[in-house]
């Protein structure tokens, strides 16, 4: 299937070069353009547009944030804890708890960091076609890669095709990572303007081999940095027979039509669809027994499925005075389960959670000058689930340079699927819970200003938190919390330049006020690069080269269970406290952004002995080398 798809995306890419390559007629026949008669596009004509409709551009520089933004996930990872392997999860340090869905998700959210939501996925518009290939090594036997190729065949017409790949072996036993991310988008406007859809189909598969973490033997023998056991594929692991899969497809859909254009006020007709497929599996070919008895002696297999159908329409009013105003109405179908029904005596654990929510709701956003007023709220009024969201902010322009933002929303609904419903061929790892809806209420404040400080405030309240915690006779279980919870984070982050030398530092402090129990994270986390930049060869070079050094707090870490995929709260031990030190050396020449990096530096010197989660080691120190490379054709 790969092969053929690489074999669509060649042809497709040749096509569209000469479509696109201007011509000029000779005595009957097509002969290429002067190239002194070709005007290069600006950068900024090569538009990325977010399903939202902000739209930014293609943008080539080296930055520090570029080499934050450099890894597996192609995000900034400063919130996330790495585990040993690229493409294994990641332990949160920080939480985000902004929400606007209103049904329950599928759960398996430690598989998710990688997973591509619909907000993942931008639209394009070029001028010309481009390509942006990325490319960066991995601990052992392997590469990560992501191809992108984009393309307008009319100035109405984009298409666009990206495939992100994975294979690592790890340094540790049974910890291979293999993952696929495929996706393509397609957008239009019609000539007059009155018509304009969005669409993206997804296909993903994220498999992951679990080995529990390292055994009691293994744990010793790695805690006191025992020498012989620096080669790492030497410490004995829990189990090397499991593996879970995250699956998932979806086709989104985006149109709207113009009932009545025009320059001052506009009427139109608005839908979306999102029909998305998922499902977790986690094999195993014998049971581990501190996971508790199991329901087989060979060949565990739990399987969990969830297609979703969302149909949201409505009609939309825009005026230049009085802005967006916009009702709308929605549908979803839901089928969460599994294909079988487990009983334990009288009780009878369920298989299949399925059925119907109407909701309705609307939105409204006016700029005022520099002043922008935004809303958007629904509310479940028939279904299963109830429930609703809303998000409301105030975004105040002070000038070019600094911008305000202050933003409140609210969210009540179920528990995820897997809190509700849950079946395994592991005992403890089944229930059916009848939990109450887990509401949320964030207030944000932010300032964006690049030369004073770029500062984020959020203050969180959550009634019924929903956890998985481990349980005596083994296994994890979820949990809801009674009483309220309250989280503060606070995050600031300021770059200073002398000269040509540069310091970035990112600083966060977090307080859980009421539910530290139940609600664990460091207290304090810091991000400090010190680097040396310039221009060499005539300019032919920026290089950018220098230290980070990232640090938190030891706190009470949230523990990995393969078998849901999933964190649990843990009060037994503490963990953190320890500095990572990385070198690294980038540069740029053209449209190539080539980054070389010695990770967890100082581990040459101390050791390393630390953890991302209990029983599962930290990144050790490794070389890696990689590049981003921009095609404008």
């Amino acid at each position: 299937m790969r092969e053929i798809l690489s074999l669509a995306f060649l042809l497709f890419f040749t096509f569209s070069i000469r479509a696109q390559q201007p011509t000029g007629r000779v005595q009957g026949r097509d002969l290429p353009a002067q190239k002194d008669s070709l005007q290069k596009p600006p950068v900024t004509a090569y538009k990325i547009i977010s399903v939202k409709g902000d739209t930014t551009y293609v943008d080539t520089t080296l930055s520090i944030q570029k080499d934050y933004r450099f890894n597996y996930l192609r995000k900034d990872n400063f919130e996330l804890l790495p585990f040993a392997n690229v493409g294994q999860t990641y332990n949160s340090l920080a939480h985000e708890f902004k929400d606007e869905s209103l049904l329950p998700q599928l759960g398996a959210r430690a598989r998710h960091f990688n997973f591509m939501e619909v907000g993942d996925i931008n639209y394009y518009e070029v001028p010309t076609p481009l390509t942006e290939l990325f490319f960066k090594t991995v601990p052992e036997q392997g590469q990560a890669l992501d191809a992108f190729f984009t393309v307008n065949t009319s100035p109405r017409l984009n298409f666009s095709i990206a495939y992100k790949g994975l294979r690592s072996l790890g340094k540790f036993q049974n910890s291979l990572t293999s993952t696929g991310n495929f996706r393509a988008t397609l957008s239009y406007n019609t000539l007059n303007n009155r018509y304009r859809f969005k669409t993206h189909f997804v296909s993903q598969d994220l498999l992951n081999r679990e080995n529990g973490g390292l055994d009691e033997v293994a744990l010793g023998q790695y805690i006191n940095k025992e020498e012989e056991f620096e080669d790492r594929s030497l410490l004995e692991v829990n189990f090397e027979n499991a593996e879970s899969i995250l699956y998932g497809k979806r086709f989104y859909l985006d149109q709207e039509f113009y009932l009545l254009p025009g320059k001052i006020s506009r009427v139109s007709l608005f839908h979306i669809i999102d029909f998305s497929d998922k499902k977790f599996i986690f094999r195993q070919d014998a049971p581990f027994p501190e996971f508790g008895e199991s329901l087989r002696s060979s060949n565990l297999n739990d399987e969990e499925k969830l297609r979703h159908i969302n149909n949201r329409a409505g009609v939309a009013f825009t005026n230049t005075s009085l802005g967006r105003l916009a009702g709308k109405v929605g549908h979803s179908y839901y089928n969460y389960g599994y294909n079988s029904l487990i009983f334990f005596g009288n009780d009878v654990v369920t298989n299949r959670l399925r059925g119907d929510n109407y909701s309705v709701g609307g939105d409204y956003s006016n700029n005022f000058g520099p002043l922008k007023v935004y809303g958007d709220a629904m509310v479940n009024l028939a279904g299963e689930f109830s429930g609703h969201y809303f998000t409301g902010g105030i975004t105040y322009a002070l000038n070019s340079n600094n911008l305000l933002n202050v933003e409140i929303n609210s969210n009540e609904r179920a528990p995820n699927f897997n809190f509700l419903l849950h079946q395994s061929d592991y005992l403890n790892y089944n229930w059916q819970n009848d939990f109450a809806n887990q509401g949320t209420r964030v207030l944000t404040a932010s300032l964006v200003s690049p030369r004073l400080v770029n500062v984020k405030a959020a203050i969180t309240n959550i009634n019924n938190y929903a956890y998985f915690a481990h349980t005596e006779d083994g296994g994890v279980k979820p949990f809801q919390y009674g009483g309220a919870l309250n989280y503060l984070k606070l995050k600031a982050q300021r770059e200073f330049h002398y000269g040509k030398f540069s310091l970035d530092n990112t600083l966060m402090y977090q307080k859980v006020a009421k539910g530290g129990e139940v609600f664990n994270v460091p207290e304090f986390i810091t991000r400090n690069s010190l680097y040396y930049r310039d221009h060499l060869f005539q300019r032919a070079l920026y290089l950018q080269t220098g230290f980070t050094l990232k640090y938190f707090t030891s706190y009470k870490m949230n523990g990995y269970d393969p078998v849901l995929a999933e964190f649990y709260v843990q009060n037994d031990a503490e963990f953190g406290n320890y500095p990572v030190v990385d070198f690294f050396f980038n540069g740029k020449i053209r449209q190539t952004r080539i980054y070389f990096k010695l990770e967890h530096l100082n581990s040459l010197i101390t050791g390393n002995n630390n953890f991302s989660a209990p029983g599962y080691p930290h990144r050790d120190f490794l070389v890696r080398f990689g590049l981003v490379w921009n095609f404008f054709l």
